[in-house]
C-alpha cells in the first residue's frame, strides 16, 4: 500500500491522517509534500479553523521508513538531503501556520513521528501511547526539529538523555513536563483532539494567529522587542471586528460568535 496523507473535514477542523498502516504510518516524501499543500490550502480557507494530525489505525507514526533510508545509503547524499529538506518544509509550515495544529497520538510516535508531534501546537495522547527519539538506536541523529523543540522545552541533561539513549517514554511523563496537553483513554485521542479543536474554533481566529506568532517569535526575542510585538498585535486585534464582538458579548453575558 502506498503511503499517503488523507484529508477530511470535521466541522471547522481539517483532519490529516498519516496513512501507511503496513509500515506503522512511516513517513515519506509524498506525505511531506501533501502536508505542505494541505496546510497552504487550509490557511486561505475561512471554513477551516484548525487542523488535527492523526495516524491511521493503532499507530501515530513510526518515523522514517528504514527500508527507504537503507536504500538511500546506496545513492548520492543529496537524495537524502532533499528528502529531509521536504520534511523540514512541512515542519516549518506547521510552525508558521496561523491556525492551531493538534497531534492526536495513539500507539507510538517514534523518530520523525515524535518530531512531528512536537511541532504541533497541542498534543493529545492516549495513556498507553509511546514516544521515542529512537534515532540513536539505529545509528542516526535527529531531524524534523526534534532537537530544537526538546532543547527549548527541557533541561539540557534531560534532552540529552532522551536523544542519546532513545528509550521509550510514557505519555504521562511528557504530560508532567508539559509536552503533552491532554491524556485520554486508549482509542480516544482523536475524539479528544476534535473536542479541543471545537473549543479553539469558537475563538477569534485572528487572536489565535497572533498568539501563535508571538510565542514563536518570543524564543529568540529580547524583552524590549517582544513588548513591541505584543503592542502591535494588541492594537491590531483591538481594531479588528472580533474585538467588538467579544467585548460586547462579554458585557452582555452572551456567547460571542466570531468572524
Amino acid at each position: 500500500m502506498t503511503a499517503e496523507l488523507k484529508s477530511t473535514s470535521e466541522g471547522g477542523t481539517m483532519v490529516l491522517t498519516l496513512s501507511n498502516p503496513s509500515m506503522r504510518n512511516a513517513l515519506g516524501p509524498e506525505m511531506y509534500a501533501a502536508g505542505v499543500e494541505a496546510l497552504n490550502g487550509a490557511e486561505s480557507s475561512q471554513e477551516i479553523k484548525s487542523v488535527v494530525i492523526v495516524g491511521e489505525g493503532k499507530w501515530f507514526c513510526a518515523g522514517g521508513s528504514l527500508q527507504r533510508l537503507s536504500a538511500n545509503r546506496e545513492r548520492e547524499p543529496s537524495v537524502q538531503a532533499e528528502s529531509i529538506e521536504a520534511l523540514h518544509a512541512w515542519i516549518d509550515t506547521i510552525r508558521t501556520f496561523p491556525k492551531p495544529v493538534i497531534a492526536a497520538v495513539e500507539g507510538a510516535a517514534a523518530g520523525a513521528g515524535f518530531s512531528l508531534a512536537m511541532a504541533c501546537d497541542f498534543v493529545v495522547s492516549a495513556r498507553d501511547a509511546v514516544f521515542a527519539a529512537s534515532y540513536s538506536n539505529v545509528g542516526l541523529s535527529p531531524d524534523g526539529g526534534l532537537s530544537w523543540h526538546l532543547a527549548r522545552a527541557l533541561p539540557r541533561q534531560l534532552a540529552s538523555e532522551w536523544l542519546m539513549q532513545g528509550e521509550r517514554l510514557e505519555p504521562a511523563r511528557l504530560h508532567e513536563l508539559g509536552l503533552v496537553n491532554q491524556l485520554t483513554e486508549n482509542g480516544q485521542a482523536l475524539a479528544a483532539a476534535l473536542a479541543l479543536a471545537a473549543k479553539l474554533n469558537a475563538r477569534a481566529p485572528n487572536v489565535l494567529a497572533s498568539i501563535k506568532e508571538l510565542l514563536s517569535d518570543a524564543r529568540g526575542a529580547t524583552l524590549v522587542s517582544q513588548l513591541a510585538q505584543e503592542r502591535d498585535h494588541f492594537v491590531r486585534n483591538l481594531h479588528h471586528a472580533n474585538a467588538g464582538i467579544g467585548i460586547a458579548a462579554f458585557l452582555a453575558k452572551e456567547t460571542p460568535r466570531y468572524q
